[in-house]
């Protein structure tokens, strides 16, 4: 199925804004994190308590933070989780144990006797815990790009993986700047988002690199920056078609898949997108830049050699 019948787009030649509009944006995101002394972590990183709420009649973010400030939790995370009725309360930074969770359950019964609550959920981590969980959730994305870095060496070329690795990369960055700037929570469920979009990017990049590989051997009198155009343009379609497929059931999930899950759909939803525009943009054009400065030097070695 072609979604755009015989494209013929020259790529290539947009690389040097593609790379700079992409530089601006990591930039952006690095004086986020920078500003904010980097990202928001959540309870699964940070340690304390999380306690989920549905009381019976709506009630204010105010008069619950009212009521839970008489015990000292005044500084505490209240919003509304899904309907008017439903309250999520963070406690971070605090020793973990059932002493904390009942003392705000107690608290508020006695302050709201006449809108009883029942307990939705409570989750409980200690910092010692969620320190541990944020070391091995960096580990786990770096041993992956690592990998990810042998297997395409080994398939293709070390040129071919390092195009791949700075697309990579450029995509958690983009999207770890993003929520970053918006202040998203990273948990444990969002690390297993930047690892799907690792995954669903790279599979985009190496459709591209095979297309690649396959002209190089048909096309051998091509210029090698021709040959890399018309790779990413026969593989259009099939980029596009999935891409937009995928992004579709996301989108859905985003707008009616509840708060729970709300921010890992973003997390894959900002990470398509920019995932398919870093396997045309960016994954190519730096195979292109690294191989015109190899073979610049290259010429300058036979220069230099003595006749």
């Amino acid at each position: 199925m072609q979604f755009i019948k015989n494209p013929n787009f020259d790529f290539l030649s947009k690389r040097k804004f593609a790379i700079t509009l992409s530089g601006i944006l990591i930039l952006i995101g690095l004086i986020s994190l920078i500003y904010y002394k980097g990202p928001k972590y959540g309870i699964d990183f940070t340690g304390g308590t999380s306690i989920e709420l549905r009381f019976e009649k709506s009630i204010s973010i105010g008069e619950v933070r009212k009521a839970i400030s008489k015990l000292g939790y005044g500084n505490a995370e209240i919003k509304q989780f899904g309907a008017p009725n439903e309250i999520l309360i963070r406690v971070q930074e605090q020793e973990v144990g059932t002493e904390i969770s009942d003392a705000i359950k107690t608290e508020l019964s006695n302050s709201f006797p006449d809108n009883p609550f029942i307990v939705q959920m409570i989750q409980k981590v200690g910092p010692r815990i969620g320190a541990e969980l944020r070391r091995k959730a960096v580990w786990a994305i770096l041993i992956a790009l690592f990998a990810i870095l042998l297997y395409i060496s080994w398939r293709f070329e070390f040129v071919f993986a390092v195009g791949a690795i700075v697309a990579l990369f450029h995509d958690v960055l983009i999207t770890l700047g993003i929520f970053s700037i918006l202040r998203y929570e990273i948990t444990l469920a969002i690390i297993a988002a930047f690892l799907t979009i690792v995954g669903y990017s790279l599979n985009d990049t190496i459709v591209v690199f095979d297309r690649i590989r396959e002209n190089l051997k048909v096309l051998r009198r091509e210029v090698f920056e021709n040959i890399i155009n018309i790779s990413i343009n026969q593989s259009l379609s099939r980029t596009i078609i999935t891409s937009l497929t995928t992004l579709i059931v996301v989108v859905v999930l985003f707008f009616f898949g509840g708060e729970v899950i709300r921010n890992f759909a973003f997390a894959l939803i900002v990470g398509i997108v920019v995932g398919t525009y870093s396997s045309i943009f960016i994954a190519s054009p730096i195979v292109v830049e690294w191989e015109k400065r190899r073979e610049l030097k290259k010429g300058r070695a036979l220069g230099k050699r003595p006749r």
